[in-house]
């Protein structure tokens, strides 16, 4: 029954097809750009233990638990696995050959797992037939999928048979150790010994079996979207180690291309990116685009881009034009405009991803393509890079005007060596008329604690935060230079901001200039200052009632701030403040980063009224005689209150997190 010669063909035959298709696929990465990603490698095999192995953002969730028991019941039996292979190639080599006191509990081990992977594998099932899934919108149901589960539960009763048999013929010495599989035996109906029943038919069936699906998975899995167990581990050793709160600089020259065209100009790492991804769905769950019916969808970005390098491939190897665009029409292969357009850069896809891909910064490169090759941008841009490149603000009012929030106070001007601090009050903390007051609110703490600090006055100019995640590098590039040669020669080396933009533009997107500040935001100032005994509030703030804090995407996900601001919050009302559902590193984005803050959303729900029905909903869970929600970012200002008119919920307020300060240092 069991014919080894037969064995060692079909292995031959799959294992040559398997690493044909596989080099096939994994060979394309080798296309992309070159990029330093083999840094650091203590702290890249952390990561990869604690991603990839630890599964630790699988588990986030709940039916992580059932993906954690599949992963690691396929790690544990590649061994039973492995000697199934080899024996069937080398029958006098198995497990069997080590001592009794290793074997034993290594039979153990198998038999437990292989149950766990059967039921995990039912589990899943049952939830793709029987349950409404929250990702709606992925193929939970597809042919694919549903045949990857067969192949698992197929090989865990294939090795019960196999194994069972064996017990019922009693050829398994160590029968003891493997519970489940004798109850296995049980069902042959014989005991042991019984050699001339059907029970050496049950053996040879299902060790043939076992073989035909090991093959056929084999031959499957580079084909497939599970060639992510191939690519997945690699790829968390891979990743980046850096919040996403930066872009890669590009150096101008005549002659050169920017952005992302094809494919290949991605880096492989892009490319191993896309090979990688598990079409789980959480980075589109998390995608505030993807939630209020925009085209883009995070996952959908990243199997484009698969789908186009292997379209591609011929051509791309060739050396001749590629047949399917990156960039263009609706269709399989191909990116739309208003896909790339829709991402306002908030990093909930990277940070929900649980093997690390970068979906983010990929659309980033799209848009300096169509900004810098093609001029292709929305129109409502035009003006905004116009007034950035003209008068160094989006409003383009003229600099002269950046004095006018201090008409009533006593600002004075930065000097090095006489001032700690530069206030870099930002372009909407200058000409915003809403954000003026918490500037003034801010500049009033500032010296109510004695703080040693200046302004640029009309020299000030905008950090480009905005026109570098819209994908105009050249317009952020002369801007950038032309703040650090500002910061150099009035030797600033401490900036205090109220722009999470500005902060993590000057903090992080500078230092590729060269430039190394000690940036701090004004709520991690805040906390440290009350923290210090340098400002104590004269009151508890009561009339705010419920205070609900929202968390800035470029604060909180990009740079890690999120209990600064709470703790702020909680000592000047005397009250944790209330927790919108989604919050901290799941918050989901007020619409305006990516540049999205100067464009209209045209399809779908506003991003706005959503964060702004969710953050409602939350305070009304919370009774009080009033409510406030407390933020820590210009746009986030902007677009609450905004929110808020639209979705006739005025008698809710915005406050930022400076201005609740200095209601309590009012006297009493």
């Amino acid at each position: 029954m069991i014919n080894h010669s037969l064995f060692t063909i079909l292995f031959v035959l799959a294992a040559a097809v398997f690493c044909f298709l596989a080099w096939r696929r994994l060979s394309l990465i080798s296309l992309g750009k070159a990029e330093e990603r083999c840094d650091n490698i203590p702290q890249r095999l952390w990561e990869m233990v604690l991603f990839a192995f630890g599964q630790k953002k699988v588990l986030a969730r709940p039916f992580g638990i059932n993906h954690f028991v599949i992963f690691w019941s396929f790690i544990i039996l590649l061994i039973a696995n492995g000697d199934f292979l080899v024996n069937g190639l080398f029958p006098a080599i198995s497990l069997r050959l080590l001592p009794a006191a290793v074997h034993g509990p290594l039979l153990f081990l198998f038999d437990i797992v292989s149950l766990l992977a059967l039921i995990a594998v039912l589990i899943a099932t049952g939830r793709r037939l029987l349950f409404k899934l929250d990702t709606q919108y992925v193929k939970r149901r597809s042919l694919e999928g549903f045949l990857i589960l067969t192949f698992i539960a197929l090989l865990m009763v294939a090795y019960f048979g196999l194994h069972g048999a064996e017990i019922a013929l009693g050829r398994e010495p160590l029968a003891g150790w493997m519970p489940v599989s004798t109850l296995a035996a049980g069902l042959f109906g014989c005991g042991g010994g019984c050699a001339g029943c059907g029970v050496l038919c049950y053996l040879g069936f299902f060790w043939w079996l076992h073989a035909a699906v090991l093959f056929a998975f084999m031959i499957f899995l580079p084909i497939s979207k599970h060639m992510h167990i191939l690519t997945a581990i690699p790829n968390c050793f891979f990743a980046s180690l850096e919040k996403p709160n930066t872009q890669p600089r590009e150096e101008f020259a005549i002659g050169n291309s920017y952005g992302v065209a094809t494919v290949t100009d991605f880096t492989w790492k892009d490319l191993l990116d896309s090979f990688s991804c598990t079409e789980c769905g959480r980075c589109q769950e998390a995608c505030p685009a993807n939630a209020t019916h925009k085209p883009l969808n995070p996952r959908q970005v990243i199997h484009t881009l698969k789908t186009n390098l292997i379209a591609n491939a011929a051509a791309l190897k060739a050396g001749t034009e590629p047949p399917l665009p990156l960039i263009g029409a609706e269709g399989e292969g191909t990116n739309t405009r208003e896909a790339i357009w829709g991402c306002t850069t908030c990093g909930a896809c990277i940070e929900a991803c649980p093997v690390l891909i970068e979906q983010m910064p990929k659309i980033i490169k799209m848009r300096r393509y169509l900004v810098e090759m093609q001029s292709d941008f929305p129109e409502e841009l035009l003006n905004l890079f116009e007034n950035m490149e003209q008068r160094s603000n989006p409003w383009g009012i003229a600099p002269t005007e950046r004095t006018k929030w201090h008409s009533t106070m006593e600002v004075k001007n930065f000097v090095a060596g006489e001032t700690e601090y530069l206030f870099y009050i930002g372009c909407a903390g200058t000409f915003d008329s809403r954000q003026k007051h918490v500037t003034v609110a801010l500049a009033t703490i500032l010296d109510t604690a004695g703080v040693s600090w200046g302004i640029l006055g009309k020299e000030e100019k905008c950090c480009g935060d905005s026109a570098r995640r819209l994908g105009n590098e050249y317009l952020f590039d002369r801007m950038a230079k032309e703040n650090v040669d500002l910061f150099t020669s009035r030797k600033v080396t401490k900036v205090i901001t109220q722009c999470p933009h500005c902060f993590s533009t000057l903090k992080n997107d500078y230092r590729q200039y060269g430039l190394e500040l000690e940036v701090i935001h004004h709520a991690e100032l805040l906390d440290r200052l009350i923290r210090e005994g340098r400002i104590k509030p004269n009151r508890r703030v009561t009339e705010l009632g419920k205070v609900l804090y929202h968390d800035s995407c470029y604060l909180g996900r990009h740079n890690d701030m999120y209990e600064e601001p709470r703790s702020v919050i909680t000592a000047v009302t005397g009250e944790t403040p209330v927790e919108a559902p989604r919050n901290r590193e799941n918050a989901f984005c007020c619409g305006a980063g990516g540049g999205r803050m100067w464009m209209e959303e045209h399809e779908g729900e506003r991003i706005n009224q959503v964060r702004v029905s969710e953050a409602v909903e939350a305070l009304q869970a919370a009774p009080a005689a009033a409510s406030t929600i407390c933020v820590a970012c210009p746009y986030c200002m902007t677009m609450f209150e905004d929110g808020l008119k639209d979705t006739g919920s005025a008698d809710v307020r915005v406050k930022d997190v400076a201005e609740i300060v200095a209601e309590g240092l009012r006297p009493v």
